[in-house]
């Protein structure tokens, strides 16, 4: 495994850092005083901007008019936009364009790809099933008609469902399969009830009943949902990590300006230990992200199926990034708090991240179940 990133993926990174190093972390109402959501829409001229510089097809072929890299080009561009909290659907657009692109029909790949790749097309996934803890493809039933599949279920927390054109929904067939819809929003029988996310984000409670779609708008091959949720997880990371860095360097800036004594605060051993402590948290969530990204863009094979290592670096991501931004608030003391200043917002996000797609304890018992029914060494 060689974690050196190529050429393409550090010009990804370059595009990206170019185009955030505008925004604003502060430029919508603070979540902790904006009682409904802090925005109506996502960030539409960053999402515009992000298009022309082709970084909304990142996973998706040439072809099709994106660039044909992988996960962790992706997970790069993720990175680089949670250090300025970046309020756009990319991790969920592209991670359901990549699934249509690996198992949908011709027909749905020509209707879709191109016009995600150019921005025009939004999609997002449903994820959370009915409560947030109970597995996503088992919130929604999916029966064959004819030439047709009709749904009906409910699922919770899904990002962007206000906006985005098409909503990637998965859901169990009487066999005991799992299919993927691509939901259009305003469809006949889908209904989109109001939830707000930890950090003032619009979310959507998805009802459907009696949702009826044409064959061609359903991915029905083998593990389509699977290699999308890793992804989905993978990248996930991938925002969380952007996120501790940031704040991190936010402290580090803090501790050594604030003096006690006399002295710089973060010239004092406590101070720096708590630091230092963090830093290895934020190196252990690089390296496990890293391994789930190389593993989930490769298909290599590991001692554990892909899913194990995207819970490790999950486990890693929702321990580490709650312990970064508890001892951010602790040495910024009460400025921490203060909703002049980005820090809260970035512990807002932190805990939305942390729980999404599962908290640690659902991964590390996830990890237990892969352990048990595979035998190392």
């Amino acid at each position: 495994m060689d974690f050196t990133f190529t050429e393409e993926q550090q010009a990804v990174v370059e595009a990206a850092r170019a185009i955030f190093a505008d925004v604003e972390p502060d430029g919508v109402p603070s979540p902790a005083l904006t009682p409904g959501a802090v925005a109506e829409d996502f960030d539409r001229a960053l999402w515009s901007r992000l298009g022309d510089a082709d970084l909304l097809g990142v996973l998706i072929a040439p072809e099709h008019g994106g660039v044909g890299l992988d996960a962790i080009a992706l997970c790069l561009v993720l990175r680089e936009s949670a250090k300025v909290l970046a309020r756009v659907p990319l991790l969920e657009s592209s991670a359901a364009a990549f699934a249509v692109q690996a198992h949908g029909g011709d027909e749905l790949k020509r209707k879709v790809l191109p016009a995600a790749a150019r921005g025009d097309l939004v999609l997002t996934v449903a994820a959370n099933g009915r409560t947030g803890h109970d597995p996503a493809d088992l919130a929604v039933t999916a029966q064959r008609d004819g030439d047709s599949w009709i749904l009906d279920g409910l699922q919770t927390g899904v990002p962007w469902a206000h906006n985005a054109d098409l909503v990637a929904v998965p859901a169990h067939t009487p066999d005991g399969r799992t299919v993927l819809a691509l939901v259009p929003r305003g469809h006949e029988g889908l209904a989109v009830a109001e939830q707000f996310s930890t950090n003032g984000e619009r979310l959507g409670e998805l009802r459907l009943e009696g949702v009826r779609l044409a064959a061609d708008d359903v991915i029905d091959a083998d593990g389509a949902w699977e290699r999308l949720r890793d992804l989905l997880a993978t990248g996930t990371c991938a925002l969380t990590l952007g996120l501790g860095e940031r704040v991190l360097r936010m402290t580090s800036a803090y501790v050594s300006k604030r003096e006690q004594f006399g002295h710089p605060v973060a010239t004092f051993q406590a101070v720096a230990v708590q630091a230092a402590d963090r830093y290895i948290d934020l190196r252990s969530m690089e390296v496990t992200l890293w391994q789930a990204a190389w593993r989930v863009s490769t298909g290599a094979d590991g001692a554990l199926p892909t899913a194990g290592d995207v819970a490790v670096a999950k486990i890693w991501a929702s321990e580490g990034v709650r312990r970064v931004v508890q001892t951010a608030q602790h040495l910024h003391g009460g400025f921490g708090a203060d909703t002049d200043y980005p820090l809260h917002r970035y512990h807002a996000w932190a805990k939305q991240l942390e729980l999404s797609l599962g908290p640690a304890a659902a991964h590390e018992e996830a990890l237990g179940d892969l352990l048990a029914a595979h035998a190392l060494g």
